[in-house]
């Protein structure tokens, strides 16, 4: 492990990965530390009173807390920073159970951007959520070789590594017994696993995880790997930063800041849900805050003309082997800190007052920084910057941690860069 890597930063985050094998377990797990550092879940289906200090609220896939200081006026700016709990996956259909050939298969649907050979030959186990007849919902996980989708052999496509791919549908049937389909046995399994009647499960929602585990790699260990890097490294980060500003707030005499994480779910699919960043979650969430706090409109108002969002999501690296398709003048490594990220078309929602912003705050916390800009001749990925610049009207500055293999079932990134970004996230929340 290298100087720069906080070794109790990267070991949170190495169990807070392996803890995270869905949107759900990511919002669990988020959920335990806010509440270990004194923050108090919210039900949005309660009155909202005069709240302070460290709240959050849980939907699904996706969770928002903020603190807000004893001496914080209602028409307090927010520091929010914006991630997403959700990574590109396969996701188990609504009638799982098929085979072919004496094989017993999962029927499952590919979820986001996904390098489908990325999956192949893995040992895959299965998480979620199931909701039961009463109407609650039970986290179950499967964290042992349960599936795996088999590769065809190279004797039988001898083109495979020409990029010749098979038909997305046989390419991602993972196997899991001998036999003929049996109906309900895979549902049957999860019951079980989660200590259930299989009849009282009505709806669920499964995907398939890597169960290897995240771990250092690297001549001196200075390399992270893991699945699900994008974005749970930003969630965490976020999570670090908006606990630690809570223990150590203590308000400079002037007007407060109320920080905030929004944790999305969805984003890889266009964040068009109930828990995405399009939704009015975040909108209504903060907006109550601030009437529970007794503010009115005008507060509300006040509010967001000085509120600026630092939306986190993972960010990419110089590919050694590919770097012509990068731009020329801007190369982040892993290990050189999180990369702030512009695009003059908008898939960024960068400008120069949110890049100085989050800059300074990099500065302040003496974090190293780079810049990221897409070759021109290359298409830009998108985050939920844009979404919420445009559905809150404020200041948004996007940013991430630089890594490779973006969006892989094993992605990569400098060891010491979570801890960059949270440090750096912390001085932004604490003082803008």
């Amino acid at each position: 492990m290298t100087n720069a890597t906080d070794p109790r930063h990267i070991e949170d985050l190495l169990a807070f990965l392996e803890g995270s094998s869905s949107p759900y377990h990511a919002v669990a797990q988020a959920a335990h530390r806010l509440e270990k550092a004194g923050f108090k879940e919210l039900r949005e289906t309660e009155e909202w009173t005069g709240h302070t200090g460290g709240c959050f609220v849980a939907r699904g896939g996706a969770l928002l807390a903020w603190y807000v200081p004893a001496d914080a006026p209602a028409h307090a700016p927010f520091r929010i920073v914006g991630a997403h709990t959700d990574s590109p996956n396969l996701r188990v259909k609504p009638t799982p159970d098929t085979g072919s050939a004496g094989w017993r298969q999962i029927a499952v649907e590919v979820y986001g951007g996904v390098p489908l050979n990325t999956w192949l030959d893995r040992d895959l186990g299965v998480s979620g959520r199931l909701t039961l007849r009463d109407g609650t919902a039970r986290l179950v996980k499967i964290d042992e070789p349960l599936l795996r989708v088999p590769q065809l052999a190279i004797h039988l496509d001898r083109s495979v590594n020409d990029g010749l791919a098979l038909d997305r549908q046989r390419q991602t049937q993972p196997i899991w017994s001998l036999g003929r389909p049996e109906r309900g046995a895979l549902l049957r399994r999860i019951a079980y696993e989660a200590g259930l009647d299989a009849s009282d499960i009505l709806g669920w929602d499964l995907m398939l995880h890597d169960i290897q585990a995240p771990s250092l790699l690297g001549a001196e260990r200075e390399f992270l790997v893991s699945a699900r890097l994008d974005n749970l490294v930003s969630v965490h980060a976020g999570v670090s930063a908006l606990t630690s500003a809570a223990d150590d707030w203590s308000g400079d005499g002037g007007a407060a800041l109320v920080p905030v994480l929004a944790a999305f779910d969805h984003e890889e699919v266009g964040s068009g849900s109930e828990t995405g960043a399009q939704s009015p979650l975040l909108e209504r969430v903060l907006s109550r805050s601030v009437a529970a706090r007794g503010g009115s409109g005008e507060d509300w108002s006040r509010a967001l003309a000085g509120t600026i969002c630092v939306s986190a999501d993972m960010s990419h690296a110089v590919h050694p082997n590919y770097s012509e398709r990068h731009d020329p003048d801007n190369h982040p490594l892993p290990g050189g800190g999180p990369v702030v990220k512009v695009n003059v078309n908008q898939r960024y929602a960068t400008d120069g007052t949110g890049f100085a912003a989050f800059v300074s705050a990099c500065e302040r916390a003496d974090v190293p920084w780079q810049r990221f800009v897409s070759n021109n001749a290359m298409p830009c990925g998108t985050s939920i910057g844009p979404i919420t610049a445009a559905r809150l009207g404020v200041t948004t500055v996007d940013v991430g941690v630089p890594g490779l293999s973006m969006h892989s079932a094993r992605e990569l990134v400098g060891a010491a860069d979570p801890g960059y970004l949270a440090r750096a996230l912390r001085e932004f929340v604490m003082t803008g």
